[in-house]
């Protein structure tokens, strides 16, 4: 692995700042200055490395969940809106950590986050069929079971003219009057306000509760970001499993 990137993915700042760090010979493999930020580690030798006389941390990969406030953008950077990534602590700042999926600007709830590029495009790519739970408040007449078998059939959207879409079945549950909860094994673009919005159930509040088996902690209150826990992390990694819908 490059020097640049094991430093940067130990929190040492951007590839600009590791490289500022490399030119004033303060980083070293045992006794030996680095002095070439693109120079290959061998991944046995990472352990040897230290910045500024201090061994150095790291760690390949990141896997986070964020409960996600209401009012900010599924996105690290933007000039108008603020981001997700004021919630991202200092210390995986650098670590090229990113959303898996996104979320709307107003929907709340699991968001995981990671630097691992190939399980967040498992987890994201449309055949992977991993379950999305969330919990709806929404207008109109209560949902019954007229509602649970055309999700259970899957629901056609047929919002853009001259075009209809046959989704894949999805599980309904009616909660209240006002409040549904569903789970879908696609991704596409405002799908559950598109489905609901099919039934006359205007979305009114979205809230995340499950991604691919991943639940927020009941403590982990909005805004709060934190580790996957082992059982967790394996959970995902373990592609072998066939999606649950529970």
């Amino acid at each position: 692995m490059r020097l640049d990137r094991i430093l940067s993915n130990s929190g040492y700042g951007t590839r600009t700042q590791v490289k500022a760090l490399i030119k004033r010979k303060a980083v070293f493999l045992k006794d030996t200055v680095l002095t070439d930020a693109g120079i290959n580690i061998d991944e046995s030798d990472i352990r040897y490395i230290t910045a500024d006389g201090k061994p150095i941390c790291f760690r390949r990969h990141i896997y986070l969940c964020l409960n996600k406030p209401d009012g900010y953008l599924t996105a690290l950077s933007d000039s108008r809106l603020p981001t997700i990534a004021e919630f991202i602590p200092e210390e995986f700042r650098y670590k090229g950590i990113s959303p898996v999926g996104r979320l709307d600007f107003h929907t709340t709830g699991v968001l995981l986050l990671t630097n691992d590029g190939d399980l967040s495009h498992r987890l994201t790519r449309p055949q992977s069929l991993k379950p999305k739970t969330y919990l709806i408040s929404h207008a109109g007449l209560p949902t019954g079971d007229d509602e649970v078998r055309i999700f259970s059939n899957g629901v056609v959207l047929s919002d853009i003219p001259g075009e209809t879409t046959k989704l894949s079945p999805a599980i309904l549950e009616p909660i209240s009057e006002t409040v549904c909860r569903v789970t879908i094994t696609e991704g596409k673009t405002h799908q559950i306000k598109r489905m609901m919005a099919q039934i006359n159930r205007p979305v009114l509040t979205l809230h995340r509760e499950a991604f691919a088996g991943i639940r927020l902690n009941p403590a982990q209150i909005s805004g709060q970001i934190r580790e996957l826990e082992a059982e967790e992390l394996r959970q995902l990694l373990d592609t072998s499993t066939p999606p649950s819908m529970n």
